[in-house]
């Protein structure tokens, strides 16, 4: 057995290694130790045949290790295995040298070898010692900041996205910002996929859209705060973040799976104001059986690792098949202690209505993002009875009692239950 390529669990804690969990199904007669060997090095120092120059001090500095091995089912005797595809969950050590702080190289070493090392893996997790992680921020407001930021403690936070999604010139959506704003939403942001048209710039929305809050505010007293979409290509999103700042941005939007998770972590440590990343488009990640990451990976640790402070996340309840465990782990991974990083946010998004609103409470708790679309643009009374409605089944989760029997005193809750029945 090979020392360096191969190696107990407790000979590199304390060390500075990035551990990286796979899964692979591999035919019954695979030497799996082999093929986790092969990966090892060729994601590090070597590639599919023997190459010259690599001394036995290259191997101990900088080749990954083979950590562990687990055949799924657990089988230890031959006579157990009945199956012509065994499967695998293969633990790899890499020295976080070859990429310190720099998370797409770090990604491509994880993953992005596969034609040299021949290995069809999912990436389930990444385990990262405190000196790596200590190279980042992570959110610079997290949730508290978040609240502290909006003034608002203890309930959920409302956000509506402007529906339609894309077509409205600034000056359409400001009116629809408006209507809105009266009903008592706490955020209001733009649709995923409206980005920097040439219909509608995001500076240009910055500066309407703040015009409508501040209307509605001398309404109802409470100012809505407005997170613009900078998502766009790398030559200018830099620049975009400035100018959407520079013309009163409240915070910033940005849909992390299609920039990537370092433009993330160059807006969260530049922007000045709280960030939230959206997981449109992850689904490229990790949708596939055998290649890809985890969902609660490629959705949550990372989004909050480059500092994203709210993160919209997808749920079982919208109609995306997601699993249910999934959801839970993608919501653990935003929020439980880590280090020093501070937690995210978890929006929730897809399918948000009042009826659903205390099931989410009580399953999430009440440091979430309530992400309603259609269920308040959408409400038969308009948009301000879909927020109004929104806003009362926070309070009457708040309050506490017969959810159902308080909404009939409630006009506009009352109105949305008809069209979308409360979810127990």
């Amino acid at each position: 057995m090979d020392s360096v390529l191969y190696t107990l669990p407790e000979s590199i804690r304390g060390h500075d290694y990035v551990t990286a969990y796979y899964y692979i199904e591999l035919p019954r007669e695979t030497d799996v130790l082999k093929k986790a060997g092969r990966l090892a090095v060729g994601q590090t120092i070597g590639t599919w045949v023997p190459v010259p120059g690599i001394t036995e001090e290259i191997r101990e500095k900088y080749m990954g290790r083979v950590v562990n091995v687990f055949d799924v089912p657990s089988l230890d005797l031959e006579t157990q295995v009945t199956e012509e595809v065994r499967k695998y969950i293969i633990q790899i050590a890499y020295p976080a040298v070859h990429f310190g702080g720099d998370l797409p190289l770090m990604l491509t070493a994880l993953l992005g070898n596969d034609a040299s090392t021949s290995a069809l893996v999912k990436l389930l997790d990444i385990v990262f010692p405190e000196e790596y992680v200590s190279k980042f921020q992570g959110p610079q407001y997290g949730v508290q900041g978040v609240r502290d930021y909006l003034g608002i403690q203890g309930r959920p936070i409302l956000l509506n996205m402007i529906k339609p999604c894309t077509g409205l010139t600034p000056e359409e959506g400001a009116k629809i910002f408006y209507q809105v704003a009266l009903g008592g939403i706490d955020i209001i942001k733009d649709d995923e996929l409206l980005g920097d048209p040439e219909y509608s710039k995001p500076w240009d929305r910055v500066k309407v859209y703040r015009k409508a809050a501040e209307a509605a505010a001398d309404v109802t007293g409470e100012r809505v705060r407005y997170f613009v979409n900078v998502t766009s290509g790398a030559d200018h999103i830099m620049e975009n973040v400035k100018r959407v700042v520079d013309a009163g941005a409240d915070g910033i939007m940005v849909n992390f799976a299609a920039v990537g998770y370092s433009t993330l972590k160059q807006i969260a440590q530049t922007a000045g104001v709280p960030v939230l990343g959206h997981a449109a488009g992850a689904g490229m990640y990790y949708e596939g059986e055998m290649n890809g990451m985890a969902s609660p990976l490629a959705a949550g640790k990372l989004a909050r690792l480059a500092g994203a402070d709210i993160v919209m996340v997808n749920t079982p309840y919208g109609g995306y098949p997601l699993c249910h465990q999934k959801y839970m782990q993608t919501l653990c991974q935003l929020t439980l202690p880590w280090y020093h990083i501070r937690s995210s946010m978890p929006s929730i998004g897809g399918g948000v209505h009042p009826g659903i609103v205390e099931k989410y409470v009580k399953e999430v708790g009440r440091d979430i993002v309530l992400a309603a679309g259609g269920a308040v643009q959408g409400h038969p009374g308009g948009a301000t009875a879909g927020a109004r409605a929104m806003r009362q089944a926070v309070e009457i989760v708040e309050e506490g009692g017969c959810f159902e029997v308080k909404a009939r005193e409630k006009k506009e809750l009352a109105e949305a239950l008809e069209k979308w029945p409360y979810v127990s």
